[in-house]
């Protein structure tokens, strides 16, 4: 999918398609959009792939703007903890950052060991906090 034009308005980020499709996003479906200044919303980069606003550590893919599915529990974990920094904990596991962001809209599915592997990082960073 080749993209034309990636435009914001107050509450959504559009896109327009070379085959004329347009979809947007609304910000308030992303708590890290949703509170982000105007300043943080406008400084985003994109690829062919999506669009990404690297201060906010968050991800569109330009295949979702089109493609809705039922939210993942991973989606649903990282949308209700915004303090989670998805970048981080990927890292933190040895996986890219763009895998990640696969596993947590649906793009791609990840096994079971590695559905587990998420969940265990995540409540081993949580024994970490509690230690502070």
């Amino acid at each position: 999918m080749k993209i034309e034009k990636i435009w914001l308005t107050q509450n959504a980020v559009w896109i327009r398609t070379e085959d004329g499709k347009e979809a947007c996003e609304l910000f308030v479906d992303y708590p890290r959009l949703r509170d982000a200044t105007v300043d943080q919303l406008v400084n985003y980069d994109y690829d062919d792939f999506g669009i990404h606003w690297e201060d906010l550590d968050e991800d569109l893919s330009f295949e979702g703007f089109f493609d809705k599915q039922e939210p993942t529990s991973l989606y649903k974990l990282f949308m209700s903890h915004p303090e989670l920094n998805v970048s981080a904990l990927a890292r933190r596991m040895g996986i890219s950052q763009s895998l990640m962001a696969q596993y947590i809209s649906g793009k791609k599915k990840a096994s079971k060991a590695r559905t587990e592997l998420i969940f265990d990082t995540i409540h081993e960073v949580g024994r970490e906090l509690t230690t502070v």
